[in-house]
């Protein structure tokens, strides 16, 4: 997790407010991960996934949690679930997004206004890099092929939220829709809000092509997708700002 607050001058007064930003943020994202994350073996989560634990038992933050991404699941036809195959519950896919959320209205509380919140690769902003014009923040798109390279760097205008999801760095961790591998190896979604970028960026992943086109249609985003073959998938907003996504896209 990276916070960068945007200043016209650094004084100390600039200094010692990011710090305090930065602290609220990480308290937040350490909060969360100590009860949802399942590389630890007594968290709640996974106590809940080993089953000592009942869901109907947990804590009201862990069931709010997972009555959203049960939301999600039927919004996106069961691209997006928060259970294992194993029928195990994982609520991994929706943690980090509900933090990103949190430290957000954190940053709005103390008065903070423009900002850029990296959270494993995806990306929250507010305002601009340059306090009081119009100049967006870009977030870069690494491509899953050479991550030494960009494919893009989408300017976060109207769509502040950018999220990336696929197996470049992680692996076949996606549970796909039906059998075989999934159709794509990496999907970013440009979103209003960071919880719809990041489970439309997982459930097109495991969904495939009819996932992407629900997913513009019903949610107005944009999507750059990449192929197992290296080919590129780019809705108009993906084209428009980078001719390398525009070429591949045909």
């Amino acid at each position: 997790m990276s916070l960068t607050v945007a200043r016209r001058t650094y004084t100390q007064a600039a200094v010692d407010e990011l710090e305090s930003a930065t602290a609220v943020v990480e308290g937040i994202f350490t909060e969360l991960d100590l009860k949802f994350s399942l590389y630890r073996e007594g968290s709640e989560a996974s106590r809940v996934a080993r089953g000592e634990l009942a869901l109907s038992e947990a804590s009201e933050s862990m069931r709010r949690l997972y009555d959203e991404a049960s939301e999600w699941r039927l919004a996106t036809n069961g691209a997006f679930t928060a259970e294992r195959p194993d029928r195990a519950l994982d609520l991994s896919g929706i943690v980090k997004a509900h933090a990103a959320q949190e430290a957000a209205l954190s940053l709005e509380a103390i008065g903070l206004q423009d900002w850029c919140l990296n959270a494993g690769g995806d990306v929250l902003v507010s305002g601009s890099p340059q306090p009081g014009t119009n100049e967006p923040w870009l977030a870069g798109v690494v491509d899953p092929g050479d991550r030494q390279s960009l494919l893009s760097a989408f300017p976060l205008r109207a769509l502040p939220a950018l999220a990336t999801s696929g197996s470049a760095e992680r692996g076949e961790h996606i549970w796909t829709v039906g059998s075989g591998k999934a159709e794509f190896v990496q999907v970013t979604v440009a979103a209003t809000n960071i919880m719809t970028a990041d489970v439309l960026a997982t459930a097109i992943v495991a969904g495939g092509s009819p996932m992407l086109d629900q997913a513009v249609a019903k949610w107005g985003v944009e999507v750059l997708a990449v192929r197992r073959d290296g080919t590129l998938l780019a809705t108009p907003g993906f084209r428009d700002e980078t001719g390398q996504a525009a070429r591949k896209a045909g």
